[in-house]
Protein backbone atom coordinates (compact mmCIF):
# COMPACT_ATOMS: atom_id res chain seq x y z
CA UNK A 1 0.00 0.00 0.00
CA UNK A 2 1.42 3.47 -0.83
CA UNK A 3 1.82 6.31 1.21
CA UNK A 4 -0.52 8.12 -1.03
CA UNK A 5 -3.41 6.11 0.15
CA UNK A 6 -3.26 7.42 3.60
CA UNK A 7 -5.57 10.72 4.62
CA UNK A 8 -4.02 13.52 6.35
CA UNK A 9 -6.60 14.70 8.22
CA UNK A 10 -7.93 10.94 9.33
CA UNK A 11 -5.76 11.61 13.01
CA UNK A 12 -7.94 14.73 13.57
CA UNK A 13 -10.98 12.64 11.90
CA UNK A 14 -11.13 9.82 14.76
CA UNK A 15 -10.24 11.93 17.42
CA UNK A 16 -13.73 13.55 16.50
CA UNK A 17 -15.67 10.37 16.09
CA UNK A 18 -14.23 9.52 19.35
CA UNK A 19 -15.38 12.79 20.95
CA UNK A 20 -18.99 12.11 19.08
CA UNK A 21 -19.19 8.50 20.18
CA UNK A 22 -18.36 9.62 24.02
CA UNK A 23 -20.76 11.94 23.96
CA UNK A 24 -23.59 9.97 22.93
CA UNK A 25 -22.69 7.64 25.34
CA UNK A 26 -23.48 9.98 27.90
CA UNK A 27 -26.69 11.03 26.39
CA UNK A 28 -27.82 7.23 26.38
CA UNK A 29 -25.36 5.13 28.76
CA UNK A 30 -27.94 2.20 28.99
CA UNK A 31 -29.59 0.62 25.70
CA UNK A 32 -32.42 -1.18 26.75
CA UNK A 33 -32.58 -5.11 25.19
CA UNK A 34 -34.55 -4.39 22.92
CA UNK A 35 -32.08 -1.58 21.52
CA UNK A 36 -29.44 -4.02 21.69
CA UNK A 37 -31.05 -6.25 19.73
CA UNK A 38 -32.52 -4.44 17.12
CA UNK A 39 -28.74 -3.31 16.45
CA UNK A 40 -27.94 -6.55 16.06
CA UNK A 41 -30.57 -7.63 13.60
CA UNK A 42 -29.23 -4.73 11.67
CA UNK A 43 -26.08 -6.02 11.59
CA UNK A 44 -27.35 -9.51 10.55
CA UNK A 45 -29.61 -8.08 7.84
CA UNK A 46 -26.61 -6.32 6.63
CA UNK A 47 -24.27 -9.49 6.74
CA UNK A 48 -27.22 -11.17 4.56
CA UNK A 49 -27.39 -8.57 1.72
CA UNK A 50 -23.67 -7.93 1.13
CA UNK A 51 -22.22 -12.29 1.64
CA UNK A 52 -21.80 -11.97 -1.79
CA UNK A 53 -19.73 -8.52 -2.02
CA UNK A 54 -18.22 -9.33 0.95
CA UNK A 55 -17.08 -12.86 -0.58
CA UNK A 56 -15.90 -10.85 -3.58
CA UNK A 57 -13.88 -8.16 -1.80
CA UNK A 58 -12.24 -10.65 0.49
CA UNK A 59 -11.27 -12.85 -2.82
CA UNK A 60 -9.63 -9.41 -4.60
CA UNK A 61 -7.96 -8.88 -0.84
CA UNK A 62 -6.26 -12.39 -0.91
CA UNK A 63 -5.61 -12.73 -4.74
CA UNK A 64 -7.16 -16.25 -4.04
CA UNK A 65 -9.96 -17.50 -1.88
CA UNK A 66 -12.72 -19.26 -2.21
CA UNK A 67 -15.78 -17.25 -1.86
CA UNK A 68 -17.75 -20.06 -0.35
CA UNK A 69 -14.56 -20.17 2.13
CA UNK A 70 -15.27 -16.40 2.85
CA UNK A 71 -19.57 -17.17 3.67
CA UNK A 72 -18.30 -20.49 6.00
CA UNK A 73 -15.43 -18.95 7.79
CA UNK A 74 -16.10 -15.00 8.14
CA UNK A 75 -19.92 -14.62 7.50
CA UNK A 76 -21.63 -17.83 8.66
CA UNK A 77 -19.64 -17.66 12.48
CA UNK A 78 -20.64 -13.92 12.61
CA UNK A 79 -24.18 -14.57 12.00
CA UNK A 80 -24.05 -17.76 14.67
CA UNK A 81 -22.35 -15.33 17.36
CA UNK A 82 -25.24 -12.13 16.53
CA UNK A 83 -27.88 -15.32 16.93
CA UNK A 84 -26.47 -16.30 19.91
CA UNK A 85 -26.58 -12.81 21.78
CA UNK A 86 -29.99 -11.81 20.30
CA UNK A 87 -31.42 -14.98 22.32
CA UNK A 88 -29.79 -14.53 25.59
CA UNK A 89 -29.39 -10.94 25.87
CA UNK A 90 -31.83 -10.02 28.25
CA UNK A 91 -30.54 -12.93 30.29
CA UNK A 92 -26.78 -11.61 30.26
CA UNK A 93 -28.32 -8.47 30.88
CA UNK A 94 -30.46 -9.22 34.46
CA UNK A 95 -28.70 -8.13 37.07
CA UNK A 96 -26.97 -11.26 39.35
CA UNK A 97 -28.65 -11.16 42.99
CA UNK A 98 -25.23 -12.27 45.49
CA UNK A 99 -25.02 -13.19 49.13
CA UNK A 100 -24.22 -10.79 51.29
CA UNK A 101 -21.69 -11.94 54.30
CA UNK A 102 -23.01 -13.84 57.65
CA UNK A 103 -22.72 -10.12 59.04
CA UNK A 104 -24.67 -8.06 56.66
CA UNK A 105 -27.45 -10.75 56.65
CA UNK A 106 -30.52 -8.98 56.14
CA UNK A 107 -29.22 -6.67 53.50
CA UNK A 108 -29.04 -7.07 49.79
CA UNK A 109 -26.37 -7.68 47.34
CA UNK A 110 -26.23 -7.83 43.30
CA UNK A 111 -24.10 -7.15 40.35
CA UNK A 112 -25.14 -5.46 37.64
CA UNK A 113 -23.98 -5.34 34.08
CA UNK A 114 -22.97 -1.38 32.74
CA UNK A 115 -21.83 -0.62 29.14
CA UNK A 116 -18.44 0.34 28.98
CA UNK A 117 -18.52 3.42 26.69
CA UNK A 118 -16.96 3.27 23.72
CA UNK A 119 -14.75 0.19 22.44
CA UNK A 120 -12.15 0.16 19.81
CA UNK A 121 -11.69 -2.81 18.03
CA UNK A 122 -8.90 -3.55 16.30
CA UNK A 123 -9.26 -6.40 13.94
CA UNK A 124 -6.63 -8.28 11.68
CA UNK A 125 -6.46 -9.36 7.80
CA UNK A 126 -6.94 -13.46 8.32
CA UNK A 127 -10.40 -13.34 8.79
CA UNK A 128 -11.59 -9.49 8.41
CA UNK A 129 -15.15 -10.06 8.52
CA UNK A 130 -15.42 -12.64 11.71
CA UNK A 131 -12.45 -11.20 13.68
CA UNK A 132 -13.76 -7.55 12.92
CA UNK A 133 -17.64 -7.83 12.84
CA UNK A 134 -17.76 -10.52 15.71
CA UNK A 135 -16.21 -8.25 18.17
CA UNK A 136 -18.59 -5.42 16.97
CA UNK A 137 -21.63 -7.78 17.97
CA UNK A 138 -20.29 -8.68 21.06
CA UNK A 139 -19.52 -4.47 21.79
CA UNK A 140 -23.31 -3.81 20.74
CA UNK A 141 -25.12 -6.59 22.77
CA UNK A 142 -23.03 -5.09 26.14
CA UNK A 143 -24.44 -1.51 25.11
CA UNK A 144 -21.46 -0.06 24.04
CA UNK A 145 -20.24 2.54 21.32
CA UNK A 146 -18.06 1.35 18.82
CA UNK A 147 -14.71 2.20 16.47
CA UNK A 148 -13.24 -0.34 14.60
CA UNK A 149 -9.81 -0.57 12.77
CA UNK A 150 -9.24 -2.55 9.92
CA UNK A 151 -5.97 -3.41 8.59
CA UNK A 152 -4.40 -1.68 5.82
CA UNK A 153 -3.71 -4.99 3.59
CA UNK A 154 -7.79 -5.38 2.85
CA UNK A 155 -9.04 -2.37 1.41
CA UNK A 156 -11.68 -3.76 -0.89
CA UNK A 157 -13.13 -5.39 2.38
CA UNK A 158 -12.60 -2.19 4.22
CA UNK A 159 -14.69 0.12 1.57
CA UNK A 160 -17.38 -2.51 1.74
CA UNK A 161 -17.78 -3.02 4.96
CA UNK A 162 -17.83 0.89 5.58
CA UNK A 163 -20.93 1.05 3.21
CA UNK A 164 -22.54 -1.86 4.77
CA UNK A 165 -22.30 0.15 8.43
CA UNK A 166 -22.97 4.10 7.64
CA UNK A 167 -25.91 2.38 5.96
CA UNK A 168 -27.64 1.13 9.41
CA UNK A 169 -25.41 2.88 12.02
CA UNK A 170 -24.33 6.56 13.02
CA UNK A 171 -21.22 7.53 13.34
CA UNK A 172 -21.60 8.34 17.12
CA UNK A 173 -22.94 4.29 17.23
CA UNK A 174 -20.62 2.39 15.00
CA UNK A 175 -17.41 3.78 12.85
CA UNK A 176 -14.93 2.23 10.78
CA UNK A 177 -11.73 3.08 9.44
CA UNK A 178 -8.97 1.35 7.56
CA UNK A 179 -5.95 1.87 5.17
CA UNK A 180 -6.32 5.73 5.54
CA UNK A 181 -5.40 5.79 8.83
CA UNK A 182 -0.68 6.26 7.76
CA UNK A 183 -0.20 5.36 12.10
CA UNK A 184 -2.70 2.73 13.54
CA UNK A 185 -0.49 4.27 17.08
CA UNK A 186 -2.99 7.04 16.62
CA UNK A 187 -6.19 4.82 17.06
CA UNK A 188 -4.46 2.83 20.18
CA UNK A 189 -3.75 6.17 21.84
CA UNK A 190 -7.64 7.15 22.06
CA UNK A 191 -8.34 7.02 25.42
CA UNK A 192 -11.06 3.74 24.58
CA UNK A 193 -13.35 2.54 27.39
CA UNK A 194 -11.79 -1.20 26.30
CA UNK A 195 -10.02 -2.66 23.77
CA UNK A 196 -10.23 -5.75 21.36
CA UNK A 197 -7.03 -6.48 19.50
CA UNK A 198 -6.45 -9.65 17.41
CA UNK A 199 -3.37 -9.88 15.64
CA UNK A 200 0.49 -11.02 16.94
CA UNK A 201 1.84 -11.39 20.21
CA UNK A 202 4.62 -8.51 19.21
CA UNK A 203 1.89 -6.39 18.48
CA UNK A 204 -0.26 -7.11 21.15
CA UNK A 205 2.07 -6.11 23.21
CA UNK A 206 2.47 -2.86 21.77
CA UNK A 207 -1.29 -2.25 22.23
CA UNK A 208 -1.07 -3.23 25.72
CA UNK A 209 1.93 -0.76 26.47
CA UNK A 210 -0.40 1.93 24.60
CA UNK A 211 -3.34 1.43 26.47
CA UNK A 212 -1.83 1.58 29.43
CA UNK A 213 -1.12 4.95 29.09
CA UNK A 214 -4.64 5.55 29.26
CA UNK A 215 -5.45 2.54 31.63
CA UNK A 216 -7.64 1.40 29.17
CA UNK A 217 -8.46 -2.43 29.59
CA UNK A 218 -7.70 -4.88 26.37
CA UNK A 219 -8.64 -8.28 25.36
CA UNK A 220 -6.00 -9.58 23.12
CA UNK A 221 -6.13 -12.31 20.81
CA UNK A 222 -2.62 -13.42 19.78
CA UNK A 223 -2.81 -17.06 18.36
CA UNK A 224 0.39 -18.69 18.73
CA UNK A 225 1.84 -22.16 18.36
CA UNK A 226 -0.77 -24.77 18.57
CA UNK A 227 -0.33 -28.40 18.73
CA UNK A 228 -1.64 -31.09 17.27
CA UNK A 229 -0.89 -34.38 19.65
CA UNK A 230 -2.20 -37.47 18.04
CA UNK A 231 -2.13 -40.56 20.68
CA UNK A 232 -1.56 -43.74 19.91
CA UNK A 233 -4.94 -45.14 20.05
CA UNK A 234 -6.65 -43.00 17.26
CA UNK A 235 -6.32 -43.60 13.85
CA UNK A 236 -3.36 -42.05 12.02
CA UNK A 237 -5.40 -41.38 8.57
CA UNK A 238 -8.50 -39.60 10.32
CA UNK A 239 -6.06 -37.76 12.35
CA UNK A 240 -3.59 -36.40 9.50
CA UNK A 241 -6.94 -35.97 7.49
CA UNK A 242 -8.17 -33.25 9.86
CA UNK A 243 -4.99 -31.75 10.65
CA UNK A 244 -4.43 -31.10 7.19
CA UNK A 245 -7.96 -29.61 6.89
CA UNK A 246 -6.85 -27.13 9.41
CA UNK A 247 -3.58 -26.45 8.10
CA UNK A 248 -5.16 -26.17 4.53
CA UNK A 249 -8.55 -23.80 5.30
CA UNK A 250 -7.54 -20.45 4.91
CA UNK A 251 -4.12 -21.08 3.30
CA UNK A 252 -3.03 -22.03 6.87
CA UNK A 253 -3.53 -18.35 7.98
CA UNK A 254 -5.33 -18.80 11.16
CA UNK A 255 -4.93 -18.42 14.56
CA UNK A 256 -6.02 -21.53 15.78
CA UNK A 257 -4.57 -23.49 12.85
CA UNK A 258 -2.73 -26.53 14.13
CA UNK A 259 0.63 -25.13 13.72
CA UNK A 260 3.20 -28.39 14.42
CA UNK A 261 1.71 -32.20 14.85
CA UNK A 262 3.35 -34.75 17.45
CA UNK A 263 2.99 -37.98 16.58
CA UNK A 264 4.05 -41.27 17.58
CA UNK A 265 7.93 -41.70 16.05
CA UNK A 266 6.86 -45.35 15.04
CA UNK A 267 4.20 -43.71 13.18
CA UNK A 268 5.48 -40.79 11.76
CA UNK A 269 6.38 -41.99 8.09
CA UNK A 270 2.63 -43.10 7.77
CA UNK A 271 1.41 -39.52 8.68
CA UNK A 272 3.33 -38.09 5.94
CA UNK A 273 2.05 -40.31 3.66
CA UNK A 274 -1.62 -39.92 4.78
CA UNK A 275 -1.62 -36.59 5.19
CA UNK A 276 0.20 -36.36 1.41
CA UNK A 277 -3.28 -38.42 0.57
CA UNK A 278 -5.26 -36.33 2.66
CA UNK A 279 -4.44 -33.47 1.20
CA UNK A 280 -4.45 -34.72 -2.17
CA UNK A 281 -8.14 -35.06 -1.43
CA UNK A 282 -9.15 -31.88 -0.64
CA UNK A 283 -7.74 -30.30 -3.51
CA UNK A 284 -6.11 -32.31 -5.83
CA UNK A 285 -2.51 -32.46 -7.09
CA UNK A 286 -2.32 -28.78 -8.10
CA UNK A 287 -3.36 -25.72 -6.07
CA UNK A 288 -2.64 -23.32 -8.96
CA UNK A 289 -5.38 -21.74 -9.72
CA UNK A 290 -7.65 -23.71 -7.52
CA UNK A 291 -10.76 -21.90 -6.57
CA UNK A 292 -11.26 -24.00 -3.70
CA UNK A 293 -7.77 -23.20 -1.69
CA UNK A 294 -6.49 -19.95 -0.79
CA UNK A 295 -3.75 -17.92 -1.49
CA UNK A 296 -0.81 -16.87 0.52
CA UNK A 297 -2.44 -13.11 1.25
CA UNK A 298 0.91 -11.06 0.04
CA UNK A 299 4.31 -11.87 -2.01
CA UNK A 300 5.68 -10.07 1.83
CA UNK A 301 3.92 -12.85 4.09
CA UNK A 302 4.73 -15.85 0.63
CA UNK A 303 8.55 -14.69 0.77
CA UNK A 304 8.45 -15.51 4.86
CA UNK A 305 7.17 -18.56 4.27
CA UNK A 306 9.77 -19.08 1.83
CA UNK A 307 12.21 -17.77 4.30
CA UNK A 308 10.83 -20.87 7.31
CA UNK A 309 11.11 -23.70 4.53
CA UNK A 310 14.30 -22.48 3.10
CA UNK A 311 15.91 -22.20 7.13
CA UNK A 312 14.74 -25.26 8.21
CA UNK A 313 16.14 -26.93 5.05
CA UNK A 314 19.35 -25.41 5.60
CA UNK A 315 19.10 -26.96 9.12
CA UNK A 316 18.49 -30.14 7.91
CA UNK A 317 14.87 -30.65 7.77
CA UNK A 318 12.91 -32.99 4.86
CA UNK A 319 10.56 -31.34 3.54
CA UNK A 320 7.62 -33.19 1.40
CA UNK A 321 5.27 -31.03 -0.68
CA UNK A 322 1.48 -32.26 -0.46
CA UNK A 323 1.26 -31.23 -4.06
CA UNK A 324 3.03 -29.75 -6.67
CA UNK A 325 5.34 -26.76 -4.81
CA UNK A 326 4.17 -23.36 -7.20
CA UNK A 327 6.01 -19.91 -7.73
CA UNK A 328 2.65 -18.34 -7.13
CA UNK A 329 0.73 -17.12 -3.85
CA UNK A 330 -1.41 -20.36 -3.68
CA UNK A 331 1.20 -22.75 -2.22
CA UNK A 332 0.49 -26.07 -1.37
CA UNK A 333 0.95 -27.60 2.93
CA UNK A 334 4.54 -28.84 3.10
CA UNK A 335 4.96 -31.17 5.81
CA UNK A 336 8.51 -30.64 7.78
CA UNK A 337 10.57 -33.18 9.57
CA UNK A 338 13.24 -33.95 11.15
CA UNK A 339 12.73 -30.73 12.79
CA UNK A 340 14.71 -29.24 15.60
CA UNK A 341 14.47 -25.64 18.11
CA UNK A 342 16.97 -24.45 16.13
CA UNK A 343 14.53 -23.86 12.95
CA UNK A 344 12.98 -20.50 12.76
CA UNK A 345 9.50 -22.25 12.07
CA UNK A 346 9.91 -24.28 15.82
CA UNK A 347 10.05 -20.98 16.97
CA UNK A 348 7.38 -18.26 15.81
CA UNK A 349 4.16 -18.92 14.77
CA UNK A 350 3.79 -20.26 10.94
CA UNK A 351 0.67 -18.67 9.92
CA UNK A 352 0.70 -20.58 6.86
CA UNK A 353 1.18 -23.55 4.80
CA UNK A 354 3.92 -25.31 6.82
CA UNK A 355 2.92 -28.65 9.05
CA UNK A 356 6.52 -29.64 11.07
CA UNK A 357 5.99 -32.97 12.59
CA UNK A 358 7.66 -34.11 15.92
CA UNK A 359 7.69 -37.30 17.07
CA UNK A 360 7.46 -38.53 20.40
CA UNK A 361 8.16 -41.91 22.60
CA UNK A 362 5.96 -41.39 25.50
CA UNK A 363 2.69 -39.57 26.02
CA UNK A 364 4.84 -37.82 29.44
CA UNK A 365 7.23 -36.66 26.54
CA UNK A 366 4.73 -35.18 24.54
CA UNK A 367 3.42 -33.12 27.24
CA UNK A 368 6.94 -32.20 28.80
CA UNK A 369 7.10 -30.99 24.57
CA UNK A 370 4.06 -28.89 24.99
CA UNK A 371 4.74 -27.47 28.07
CA UNK A 372 7.99 -26.25 27.34
CA UNK A 373 6.90 -24.00 25.30
CA UNK A 374 4.72 -20.54 25.55
CA UNK A 375 0.92 -21.38 26.15
CA UNK A 376 -1.01 -21.54 22.97
CA UNK A 377 -4.36 -20.25 21.76
CA UNK A 378 -5.56 -23.89 21.10
CA UNK A 379 -5.26 -27.70 21.52
CA UNK A 380 -6.14 -30.47 20.11
CA UNK A 381 -5.93 -34.18 21.32
CA UNK A 382 -6.87 -37.22 19.11
CA UNK A 383 -7.92 -39.99 21.14
CA UNK A 384 -10.93 -42.10 22.12
CA UNK A 385 -9.00 -43.15 25.42
CA UNK A 386 -10.55 -41.20 27.92
CA UNK A 387 -7.96 -41.21 30.48
CA UNK A 388 -5.03 -40.54 28.42
CA UNK A 389 -7.07 -37.35 26.87
CA UNK A 390 -7.72 -36.08 30.75
CA UNK A 391 -3.88 -36.48 31.23
CA UNK A 392 -3.31 -34.40 28.58
CA UNK A 393 -5.43 -31.73 29.33
CA UNK A 394 -4.82 -32.28 32.95
CA UNK A 395 -1.08 -31.27 32.71
CA UNK A 396 -0.91 -28.76 29.97
CA UNK A 397 -2.95 -25.31 29.23
CA UNK A 398 -4.11 -23.68 26.19
CA UNK A 399 -7.00 -20.98 25.87
CA UNK A 400 -9.32 -23.46 23.88
CA UNK A 401 -9.15 -27.36 22.72
CA UNK A 402 -11.16 -29.69 20.04
CA UNK A 403 -11.16 -33.36 21.15
CA UNK A 404 -10.47 -34.92 17.68
CA UNK A 405 -10.56 -32.55 15.04
CA UNK A 406 -9.20 -28.93 15.20
CA UNK A 407 -10.77 -25.30 15.31
CA UNK A 408 -14.23 -25.92 16.19
CA UNK A 409 -14.41 -25.00 19.68
CA UNK A 410 -13.82 -21.22 18.12
CA UNK A 411 -17.70 -21.42 16.73
CA UNK A 412 -19.47 -22.79 19.47
CA UNK A 413 -20.27 -19.03 20.88
CA UNK A 414 -22.13 -20.33 24.15
CA UNK A 415 -18.55 -21.03 25.38
CA UNK A 416 -15.47 -18.16 26.21
CA UNK A 417 -12.98 -17.53 23.62
CA UNK A 418 -9.72 -16.68 24.49
CA UNK A 419 -5.94 -17.08 24.94
CA UNK A 420 -3.63 -17.41 28.20
CA UNK A 421 -0.40 -16.17 28.64
CA UNK A 422 1.87 -15.59 25.40
CA UNK A 423 -1.73 -16.54 23.29
CA UNK A 424 -3.77 -13.71 24.46
CA UNK A 425 -5.47 -12.83 27.56
CA UNK A 426 -9.72 -11.98 28.28
CA UNK A 427 -12.14 -13.64 26.61
CA UNK A 428 -15.03 -12.74 24.12
CA UNK A 429 -18.04 -15.02 22.49
CA UNK A 430 -21.32 -15.76 24.81
CA UNK A 431 -21.92 -14.66 27.76
CA UNK A 432 -18.11 -14.08 28.84
CA UNK A 433 -17.76 -12.04 26.28
CA UNK A 434 -20.84 -9.67 27.11
CA UNK A 435 -19.32 -9.56 30.68
CA UNK A 436 -15.82 -8.64 29.49
CA UNK A 437 -17.05 -5.69 27.59
CA UNK A 438 -18.98 -4.89 30.53
CA UNK A 439 -18.74 -3.35 33.77
CA UNK A 440 -20.02 -5.48 36.57
CA UNK A 441 -21.06 -2.77 38.69
CA UNK A 442 -21.38 -4.20 42.57
CA UNK A 443 -24.38 -2.56 44.66
CA UNK A 444 -25.10 -3.19 48.25
CA UNK A 445 -28.52 -1.41 49.36
CA UNK A 446 -28.51 -1.40 53.44
CA UNK A 447 -32.08 -2.02 55.40
CA UNK A 448 -33.13 0.82 56.92
CA UNK A 449 -33.56 -0.94 60.06
CA UNK A 450 -29.86 -2.58 59.70
CA UNK A 451 -28.22 -1.67 62.91
CA UNK A 452 -24.85 -0.75 61.42
CA UNK A 453 -23.86 2.00 64.01
CA UNK A 454 -22.96 -0.71 65.78
CA UNK A 455 -19.75 -0.85 64.13
CA UNK A 456 -18.87 3.11 64.36
CA UNK A 457 -16.66 4.16 66.92
CA UNK A 458 -15.65 3.87 69.88
CA UNK A 459 -14.60 0.86 69.33
CA UNK A 460 -14.52 -2.29 71.61
CA UNK A 461 -18.39 -2.39 72.33
CA UNK A 462 -19.92 -6.26 73.05
CA UNK A 463 -20.92 -6.73 69.40
CA UNK A 464 -18.13 -5.76 68.41
CA UNK A 465 -16.04 -8.09 70.54
CA UNK A 466 -18.74 -10.91 69.93
CA UNK A 467 -18.47 -10.71 66.28
CA UNK A 468 -14.70 -10.41 66.08
CA UNK A 469 -14.48 -13.45 68.04
CA UNK A 470 -16.74 -15.29 66.06
CA UNK A 471 -15.32 -14.71 62.61
CA UNK A 472 -11.31 -14.24 63.33
CA UNK A 473 -11.51 -16.09 66.31
CA UNK A 474 -8.68 -14.73 69.54
CA UNK A 475 -4.71 -13.92 68.97
CA UNK A 476 -2.43 -15.49 70.33
CA UNK A 477 -0.83 -13.64 73.09
CA UNK A 478 2.67 -15.37 73.29
CA UNK A 479 3.03 -13.96 70.11
CA UNK A 480 5.39 -10.27 69.93
CA UNK A 481 5.88 -7.90 67.20
CA UNK A 482 9.31 -7.49 66.10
Amino acid sequence: MSDNTFDADMPARITHVFAAQERAFHAHPSPSAEERRSMLRALKKQLSRYQDVLGEAIEADFGARARSETKMLDILPTVLEINHAIQHLSRWMKPSRRSTELLFLGNRLRVCYQPKGVVGVIATWNFPVYLSMGPLAAALAAGNRVMVKMPETTPATNAVLKRMLAEVFSEDQVALVGEELGDPATFTALPFHHIVFTGSPAVGRIVMRQAAANLTPVTLELGGKSPALLLRDYSVRDAAKRIVHGKGTNGGQICVAPDYALVPRESLAEFVEAAKLGFEKLYGRSTQGNPDYTAVASERHAARIRSLLDDALSKGAQITPCASPTAGRQMPIHIVTQVTDQMALMNEEIFGPILPVVPYDSVEQAIDYIRARPRPLALYCFSHDTSAREQVLSNTHSGGVTINDWGWHVVNHDAPFGGIGNSGMGNYHGKEGFRELSHARTVFRRRRWFPIDLFYPPYGNLVQRLSLGLFIGRGDSSLKAR
